[in-house]
């Protein structure tokens, strides 16, 4: 209470915002599947989604063709977008990511429905993951991944072991 009131000057200085503020969501199309899981959990229904399947010829010979699904239009309306985060949450393949940007205001309400290619262009802004913890306790999975490898390796060195000894 004693100190001074500072008032930010924007837009002639840029706030300094935290690492992981939630501004606009980025689309990585890459690792979009097409589940339709985000605009199915999204509570505002601001995601439309369209795809359709492509069959893609079988990897060896005497194989089957498969199909899978390709992205035609992936777009979020963030007039309707209540930033709640739950497509980021149940995304399981990592195609979407929160920015700090938060300067996309429009003159008209139309504009603000994004598509895939602004959507993409938000990913260059996606901060990198904070560090994990040094003291923080190992992962369940790799502690139990590193115990096989191990148990694995000493196996391996005694069956070498046993190898030597008997050329010997």
């Amino acid at each position: 209470m004693t100190k001074k009131t500072v008032t930010e000057q924007y837009p002639d200085a840029q706030p300094d915002l935290p690492p992981r503020t939630r501004g606009v969501i980025g689309l990585f199309e890459e690792n979009c599947t097409v589940c339709m899981l985000c605009a199915r959990e999204c509570p505002d229904w601001c995601i439309y989604i369209d795809s359709h399947k492509e069959t893609v010829p079988p990897a060896a010979p005497g194989g089957r063709e498969r199909s899978r699904n390709v992205l035609d239009r992936f777009a979020i309306d963030f007039s309707l977008c209540m930033y709640c985060g739950i497509c980021i949450e149940v995304c399981p393949f990592d195609a979407l990511f929160w920015s700090p940007e938060f300067e996309y205001a429009e003159t008209d309400i139309r504009d603000l429905t994004h598509e895939r290619d602004k959507l993409r262009e938000w990913m260059w802004t996606v901060p990198a993951p904070p560090a994990l913890d040094p003291g923080a306790e190992e992962p369940k999975e790799l502690a139990a991944a590193r115990k096989t490898a191990d148990k694995l390796a000493a196996q391996q060195q005694a069956e070498r072991a046993e190898q030597a000894i008997r050329t010997d």
